[in-house]
């Protein structure tokens, strides 16, 4: 097990952010508050005050800080080395740039892809899956003016590359609301011999034809309105649910220019949902149904944005500047990261949205890490985790 699941004097939530490498850390304020080391509230603080507010389910600022005040030696312990106050939060919130935490979620990220590296691939593939898609993150039109989209409505987008072995988000991005699917693709990195599924969203000729280019594949749901005409027909059997497997090209003046190179498209019918399914790629060596199996797993992608919105703090947000809110959306990406960490690194037979119950409840314990998940009392018969009020009863 290593030191890692021991206990070393520390509270739970020490152990928790003891993944974190402090060096890498530093680094990275170094590079996006360059004022770090004059402050007394420093980004170090600024991060583990709003970790803990993910991890227990702190609803404003102020709700911080009277759960944090209330134990001033025991926050020490937490890690905490000066008193947290609203005002000195809030103005951490205002003026430490965002950019910090999305650099420290991608860092994160990359090391949990290498704990997760050795899980079964997808369909027994040897090469990475991954789940493309976004979701809004909903925000008030009269707190967050400058979110404002459709007149009516203020958001931010949170756009998601899901690794779907493990699943771990591989990369991430927050963008205006308006920012459209097909132009993020151009910031997506783009890995050799792997595959990207895609909704129909995603539809864009010149976009797709970068894949191609960059040796990737795709798997995108194809569009009705779609003028081609068909090059080779491949026999299917009707009883797995395909209906065909042809190679075709594009005909239209222009998108025939923007993806010159041939498509495989597929048909699939789902019985269990009675639906009929059209996909295109520009993969031609897979079975074809192993292709509408693969499309077929981008609901992991959608379950993604489900545990963020449910388990994470991105509904209620401590600060009502863009800066503020990205802040605290990117820390929640970096809590989700650290979670999934602990439980490959401790081998923790539990979903990540109970071990964030369980660490809800055990934070402020100096215990060894894995004995916080070995309580009966924990848990119910359901498996879901008594009061979390509990929090304040020391």
């Amino acid at each position: 097990m290593g030191c890692r699941g021991m206990n070393v004097g520390k509270t739970v939530f020490s152990q928790v952010l003891d993944r974190v490498p402090h060096w890498e850390f530093r680094r990275l304020a170094s590079i996006h508050d360059s004022a770090d080391g004059r402050r007394q509230f420093s980004s170090w603080d600024h991060f583990l005050a709003l970790a803990f507010a993910q991890m227990t389910f702190r609803e404003s600022l102020r709700d911080i800080e009277a759960c944090l005040s209330t134990q001033p030696k025991l926050a020490y312990h937490l890690g905490f080395r000066v008193r947290l106050t609203r005002s000195t939060l809030a103005r951490a919130n205002e003026e430490r740039d965002w950019r910090l935490f999305a650099a420290l979620a991608h860092k994160l990220i990359t090391r949990a892809r290498r704990l997760y590296q050795d899980e079964p691939g997808v369909l027994d593939l040897d090469t990475p899956v991954y789940a493309v898609d976004s979701t809004l993150i909903d925000l008030s039109l009269a707190l967050c003016p400058w979110a404002n989209w459709t007149g009516k409505d203020a958001a931010l987008k949170l756009h998601a590359s899901l690794e779907l072995r493990g699943p771990l988000p591989a990369f991430v991005a927050v963008t205006p609301a308006d920012y459209g699917d097909v132009v993020w693709l151009d910031d997506l990195p783009i890995e050799a011999g792997s595959f990207y599924v895609m909704d129909r969203g995603y539809t864009d000729f010149e976009r797709l034809y970068r894949f191609t280019q960059g040796i990737a594949f795709f798997i995108i749901r194809a569009k009705r309105d779609l003028d081609f005409h068909r090059v080779a027909y491949r026999e299917v059997d009707k009883s797995t649910g395909l209906r065909s497997d042809s190679t075709i090209r594009l005909r239209g003046p222009l998108t025939s220019k923007l993806y010159p190179d041939p498509f495989r498209r597929i048909g699939y019918y789902a019985a269990d949902i009675d639906k009929r399914f059209v996909f295109l790629t520009n993969n031609f060596t897979l079975p074809a149904l192993t292709i509408a199996q693969l499309y077929k797993c981008r609901w992991q992608v959608e379950l993604f944005f489900k545990w963020i919105k449910q388990y994470l703090r991105i509904k209620a947000f401590y600060g009502t500047s863009i800066n503020a809110v990205k802040t605290q959306v990117w820390i929640a990406v970096c809590v989700h990261v650290l979670v999934a960490i602990v439980k490959k690194e401790l081998k923790i037979e539990r979903s990540l949205g109970e071990i964030l119950q369980i660490l809800s409840v055990t934070l402020f314990e100096n215990m060894p890490f894995l004995q916080a998940f070995s309580h009966d009392s924990l848990t119910m018969e359901n498996g879901t985790v008594h009061n979390q009020l509990s929090l304040f009863d020391f």
